[in-house]
């Protein structure tokens, strides 16, 4: 069953979703035709993500690596060769997050909550994310806000793939986990505002 949210955070989560797709149409319209003409074809990056521990879905975002078949786990150092020029900015201005708007409207996520798991990780740690995703995933989050930029010097260090996914399981799982546990257990409007503001500020 798919985490259900408090009646104010889902009305917050459609109008902010519906009013910054409105919004940022122009922009949605114009970085979709800069990766198409830059990088070519597809425009977008899906991915499966876990909604609750046992039920999946489709994330969106722009496409800011090259294609690669056998892409597993996280990104780390052992990828930085396959980020596109056109990437590095997106990733950098989080651009490539917009196409969350779909996912948010849909009820997939919320604005605010952990960052929806790869099901590896979830089947790695089945009693852990039970409890983390007891909330419904989110675009950011309290994990997101205060961990992000020290999970990325902490994967930046990594030379392979299985380098890059035992420093994840080991230094980045359990602290992001026990950042979105306290975000759950005081979850409210302004708590969201906040983690909203550090995230935008960042």
């Amino acid at each position: 069953m798919s985490p259900r949210l408090p009646i104010w955070k889902r009305l917050f989560d459609i109008f902010f979703a519906l009013f910054l797709a409105l919004l940022l149409s122009p922009v949605l319209i114009g970085v979709a035709l800069w990766i198409l003409l830059r990088d070519g074809r597809p425009v977008f990056y899906v991915s499966e993500r876990m909604r609750t521990e046992k039920l999946p879905f489709w994330l969106w975002k722009f496409r800011t690596m090259q294609p690669d078949a056998e892409d597993r786990g996280v990104t780390g150092q052992d990828k930085d060769t396959r980020i596109t020029a056109t990437g590095q900015f997106l990733r950098r201005s989080r651009l490539d997050e917009l196409p969350q708007l779909l996912n948010i409207l849909r009820g997939d996520m919320s604005f605010v909550g952990p960052r929806p798991p790869l099901r590896r990780y979830v089947e790695l740690y089945p009693d852990l994310y039970a409890k983390v995703l007891q909330n419904r995933p989110g675009v950011t989050g309290l994990a997101t806000a205060v961990f992000h930029q020290h999970e990325e010097r902490i994967l930046a260090t990594s030379t392979s793939a299985e380098e890059t996914e035992a420093l994840y399981c080991r230094r980045c799982v359990p602290r992001k986990a026990r950042l979105d546990l306290i975000y759950q257990a005081h979850v409210s409007l302004w708590l969201d505002l906040y983690v909203l503001k550090r995230t935008l500020k960042k």
